[in-house]
């Protein structure tokens, strides 16, 4: 019998493939169920500098760095994918966890390995990025980052709140006992993120700097953090907290840095399904971010590409679009559990309106755009074969044993040959505002991966892949 749904993106293959990306971004000792065989153990003295043991966790993008403000970002959307749509993701939600679970071991150890200070990151990034070498190869610094009272990092620490919180909603029932861990975990840190204000770039300066800089400050990760202990705990301490920071800004964007969206829509559900008139405002700002997306609003700020492509900015453009089309795709879950409408000016906008610009987004990210490129690597026939990611585009250790040094990979970097290693599942930066992708090793800024483009993109595919990408008419 022919499919029928032929024509459309294959949502679950694309969901499986999206977690399994997260297998080619581990460091520390791969475990036997390790699904990218091409990869093997790194990072194993990581943390020795400081006299601790921080092996583990995942590197953020096409480098062998360690950084914990994207990396626990990437940690909080996994687990808000999980929670929100881990009813359609059917097999996949163990994998979800799994990848979930790889992030928090190591966050853990983090924030619990010495009293007082909250480790940051592992490898100096300055002498990382002009080597081009395997994670297995590493010889540049591993250089321990931290914070602490008197460097203080709100940002970073709340941020690592908020992951840990969140996956503690995760384990709550397939293992109390580390869920509770997760939890207790979250307030402490939540509460040195609170207690000691501050930027971890005014702290760290050039070893995050311009790599993750906090450009936006610290207070949305203090509001993020706070919600998501709200939503863990039902606290009123968090809810007068968040009052307390009275108010934020109105972005049109979501990101790793930039969290005030994210914390709205996340707010914006106890309005909605609580029926929580304390939480009626961050539900205002969460309709008025969304009137900045949408494009037939009369105060649409979001441009968009001939072919239907959500464009924010020229560097890794993809990120932003995984992240506000997970946002669109929650807030319509939210307003059909409702039956919630809202109006953009004199633009009435309902759940399908979301939904439909959602849909285009993750279509075009798996193929259907101008070029015919999926942005994810290994999915479709025509996608990006020279990714801007060390292990990808150098000989794998188990072909080539010896190690290839600083300088010895960057004869693979400038070569035109396709990566040797496909890391199937990987979504690139994207493509130009004209739609265009050279496929260029080089070009960093559109043929990087990242774990925070992967993780914001799970909960969007999960909710197509449960049946409702066959129509917008949800």
């Amino acid at each position: 019998m022919r499919n029928v749904d032929a024509t459309f993106p294959n949502y679950k293959e694309a969901l499986t493939k999206s977690l399994l990306f997260f297998h080619g971004q581990r460091s520390g000792h791969l475990p036997k169920d390790q699904q990218v065989s091409w990869r093997s153990h790194s990072g194993l003295s990581d943390g020795s500098e400081a006299h601790v043991d921080l092996t583990g966790g995942y590197y953020d993008a096409g480098d062998n760095v360690k950084f914990n403000l994207p990396m626990a970002y990437t940690t909080t959307m996994l687990a808000w994918s999980a929670l929100e749509y881990g009813k359609r993701m059917g097999p996949e939600l163990e994998n979800a966890r799994v990848n979930i679970r790889w992030a928090t071991d190591y966050l853990l150890k983090c924030a619990r390995a010495t009293p007082g200070k909250l480790y940051v990151g592992v490898g100096d990034p300055n002498g990382d990025h002009k080597c081009w070498e395997r994670p297995e190869d590493m010889d540049t610094p591993r250089t321990v980052y931290s914070v602490s009272a008197s460097n203080p990092g709100s940002d970073v620490a709340a941020e690592t709140a908020a992951a840990l919180a969140a996956a503690s909603m995760v384990f709550r029932k397939v293992d109390p006992k580390y869920a509770r861990l997760l939890l207790a975990t979250a307030k402490d840190v939540m509460q040195f993120a609170i207690q000691y204000r501050g930027a971890y770039s005014d702290s760290l300066s050039s070893s995050v700097c311009p790599f993750y800089c906090s450009y936006s400050g610290y207070k949305d990760e203090l509001m993020w953090g706070a919600a998501w202990l709200l939503r863990a705990t039902k606290d009123k301490f968090y809810a007068n907290f968040i009052n307390s920071l009275g108010g934020g800004d109105q972005p049109d964007i979501f990101s790793w840095d930039n969290k005030y969206a994210g914390a709205y829509v996340l707010l914006s559900r106890q309005a909605l399904l609580n029926k929580d008139t304390n939480f009626e405002q961050y539900k205002q700002c969460a309709e008025t971010f969304i009137c900045k997306i949408i494009p037939n609003s009369p105060s649409s700020s979001t441009q968009y590409t001939q072919g239907g492509l959500m464009f924010k900015l020229p560097h890794s453009n993809l990120q932003y679009v995984t992240s506000i089309t997970f946002l669109l795709t929650t807030y319509a879950k939210y307003m059909k559990a409702t039956k919630h409408t809202f109006t953009c000016g004199n633009t009435v906008i309902v759940p399908k309106d979301l939904i439909s610009v959602s849909k285009k987004q993750v279509n075009y990210i798996l193929g259907e755009n101008p070029i015919k490129m999926s942005y994810m690597v290994g999915f479709g026939s025509n996608f990006p074969k020279r990714i801007h990611h060390r292990a990808s585009s150098l000989p794998s250790h188990s072909v080539n044993s010896q190690p290839l040094g600083c300088n010895g990979g960057f004869q693979f970097f400038s070569g035109q040959n396709p990566n040797p290693n496909i890391l199937t599942g990987a979504i690139v930066g994207g493509p130009n505002q004209n739609d265009g992708y050279p496929d260029q090793r080089d070009d960093y800024s559109h043929a990087e991966p990242s774990t925070y483009i992967n993780a914001a993109f799970v909960g969007p595919l999960a909710y197509f892949a449960g049946g409702v990408g066959k129509s917008v008419n949800v």
